[in-house]
Order: C-alpha cells, then sequence, then structure tokens
C-alpha cells in the first residue's frame, strides 16, 4: 500500500495538541484503511508532517478530517526508505516523554533538514586522466572522506554516486562545519599532489512544501550550489545562514572557501539553471536570448551571471553544454557528431576544440578510453 506524507501549517498548536491528534488518527485508522505510523512537529514553525500508509490522499484527508478536523494544506507519495534517508525514522521515535502520567506519547522532533549535496568536479575524467587503476583509488578516497566527515557530524547519507554526495543533517552548524571539514581535507590531498577539486551546496527546508517531490525545493538548490560552486568551494543558501547563526549564536565567517548566498542571488540562481535546462541545447541560442528569457537586457544579465558563477553568459552557456556534452560521452549516447549537434555545437570541429581546451582531452579520445 502506497504511503503518503502530509504537511500542516498549525501556528499556536503544541506538541501536546500534535501528540493528541496522532492518537485520534490511530484510534480510528482501521475505518479508513490506514495507519499512521508518524508525525514530525515544529512548534517553532508551526508546521506537522504526518507520515500515514494509505489507499490514496483522500483516505488520508477523510482520516483527519474524522479524527480531529486538521485537514493537510498538501500532501505527496514517498518512499519509506527515502524519508528514512532524510529524516533518520519512520516510526515514533524513542525520545517521547508521557503527557501527565497518562499514555499520550508527546515528542518534538522537526522534519526542518539542512542538505548537502558535494560535487567532484569532471569526476568521469578522472579514470581517463589516470589510469583505471589509479583512478578508482581517486575515487575510493573520495568516498572516504565525504563518508567520514558525515558520520562525524551526526549527518545522515542519502544518496551516493559517482561525482557526489547527499546527505541530511538536523543541524545546520553541523552542516557547515562538515563542509570544511571535507575541504580542509581535499585542500591537504591538494598540497600532496592528488588534483581533486569538490564543491558543496548546503540548502535547507522541510520536507512537503509546494511541489510534489521530498524536500525537492531544497535538493535543488543545493544541487544547483554545487553546480556553480568552484573546487574547494562551500556555497551556502540564506536559510542556512539564518539556521547556523541561530545554532551559534555567530554569523558564518565567510572567505575564499565559504561564499553565501543572498535571497535575491538565490532567485536569480533558480530563474537561470530553469531557462537554461529548457533552451541549452537549441543551436541559435545567444546572450539576447537567454536575457529575454530571464527578464533582463544584455549588461544586467552580463553583471548577474558574472557575479554569481564566475562565467560570462555566453561562457556559462558553453560550460553548460560542454559538461552536457561530458555525460552523454559518459553514456556513450551517439559518435562525436551526433553529440556536437545534440549540444548545440553547429560545427563538431569547433565542438572538439572546445571540449579538449575545457577537459584536456579530445572528445574522440575520451570515448575511447571509457569503451
Amino acid at each position: 500500500m502506497p504511503i503518503f506524507m502530509d504537511r500542516h501549517d498549525i501556528p499556536g498548536l503544541t506538541a501536546m495538541d500534535v501528540a493528541e491528534g496522532h492518537r485520534q488518527d490511530i484510534k480510528i485508522q482501521d475505518k479508513y484503511n490506514c495507519r499512521a505510523l508518524t508525525y514530525w512537529f515544529d512548534e517553532t514553525r508551526g508546521t506537522a508532517f504526518c507520515l500515514i500508509e494509505a489507499p490514496a490522499k483522500e483516505a488520508v484527508e477523510r482520516l483527519h478530517d474524522d479524527a480531529h478536523g486538521l485537514i493537510p494544506k498538501k500532501i505527496i507519495e514517498v518512499d519509506s526508505v527515502v524519508v528514512e534517508a532524510f529524516l533518520g525514522r519512520i516510526s515514533d521515535p524513542e525520545t517521547g516523554v508521557r503527557a501527565d502520567d497518562s499514555d499520550l506519547l508527546v515528542f518534538r522532533d522537526p522534519a526542518f533538514r539542512t542538505i548537502m549535496a558535494t560535487e567532484l568536479k569532471d569526476a568521469p575524467l578522472l579514470k581517463p586522466r589516470f589510469g583505471v587503476i589509479e583512478g578508482l583509488k581517486l575515487l575510493k578516497t573520495h568516498d572516504e572522506i565525504i563518508q567520514e566527515a558525515i558520520e562525524l557530524y551526526d549527518g545522515l547519507e542519502v544518496k551516493k554516486a559517482e561525482d557526489g554526495f547527499m546527505a541530511s543533517f538536523s543541524s545546520a552548524s553541523k552542516a557547515v562545519k562538515c563542509a570544511i571539514e571535507i575541504q580542509e581535507h581535499f585542500r591537504t590531498l591538494q598540497m600532496s599532489g592528488v588534483k581533486m577539486h569538490v564543491a558543496v551546496g548546503l540548502s535547507a527546508g522541510e520536507p512537503v512544501t509546494g511541489g510534489d517531490d521530498f524536500f525537492g525545493e531544497a535538493i535543488q538548490l543545493a544541487r544547483r550550489l554545487c553546480y556553480i560552486g568552484r573546487g574547494g568551494q562551500v556555497l551556502v543558501s540564506s536559510v542556512v545562514r539564518d539556521e547556523y547563526q541561530r545554532e551559534e549564536g555567530r554569523v558564518i565567517s565567510q572567505d575564499d572557501a565559504i561564499r553565501v548566498l543572498s535571497p535575491v542571488e538565490e532567485q536569480f540562481l533558480n530563474e537561470l539553471m530553469d531557462t537554461i535546462v529548457q533552451v541549452w541545447s537549441e543551436e541559435g541560442l545567444n546572450v539576447e536570448d537567454l536575457g529575454r528569457q530571464v527578464g533582463m537586457s544584455r549588461s544586467q544579465l552580463y553583471r548577474r551571471i558574472t557575479a554569481l558563477t564566475g562565467y560570462s553568459p555566453n561562457g556559462f552557456i558553453k560550460e553548460y553544454r560542454l559538461r552536457k556534452a561530458l555525460e552523454l560521452l559518459e553514456g556513450q549516447h551517439g559518435n562525436i557528431t551526433q553529440i556536437a549537434l545534440e549540444t548545440g555545437f553547429s560545427n563538431p570541429s569547433y565542438f572538439s576544440k572546445c571540449f579538449h581546451k575545457r577537459f584536456g582531452i579530445l572528445p574522440s579520445h575520451y570515448a575511447n578510453a571509457i569503451d
């Protein structure tokens, strides 16, 4: 049977109120063929998130309406494995306390999380550059550094890929410290001649917001921060900045390795990435086209993109296309000419020249190396 998570915006309610609502759900859950598994409650933000096994969303609504009248603002279907990976549990925690010597179990456990994404820059090139054996050793070293740091700072490893990790932290402060620890390890490696460059993006949010994806907005922003981050850099969202200051009583110390984005910069980043995802492969795409899509003049676009990414608008478009080309080559989706055309390059020779300049290897040599 499907599992759903719902969101309740309930400012003014207490942990005892929510615990009582959960108990009422359990009392009548069989009537609606549901099973109220657990919930998370954040008294500060006035939000609660219920995890319920049910035949459909409508059954969740009817259960809540009958039990206590608190109708969810949003309901999404979720995977219990993913929920546990991000939130650490799918049943009631052991930290609850009995209310007034009754059988009412009360606990305060917010679902708000800081999401960390890491990206090993140009990860697919490690094996072609250093050979399969050495490349695998480097990837293993990369994995061990990040996994040990996540564990050290009480994070939960959510996802692992060849080019990076995703992790969840209940503490923004620990997430920031974890990211700094990771970068310090890689800087030490670079001083010894091991050239691996990692970017870290930190965002934060709640599991159910406006969309249908679990932690969708926070995950997307963390990945996008990684995308524009330089190797060796930690990019931090404004929400994580605020949470860090609340927990630590001081602001994040920014330097070349740590950068905090403002809400305006985050909005522009999301608008830019939403746009480039749609138009990047169009052969005739130019700066004016991109500017029209995001509602900016050429000069405005130049200033904003350069300040945010370090690239000119043309450079940003080219970088996005070349990274896509690398993905397609790695997946062996077509020959060099097909991939050049698919990624917006009308001239395969020019594509090969740009690819070589960016990655230090011809696309044909890279394709042969991964066969």
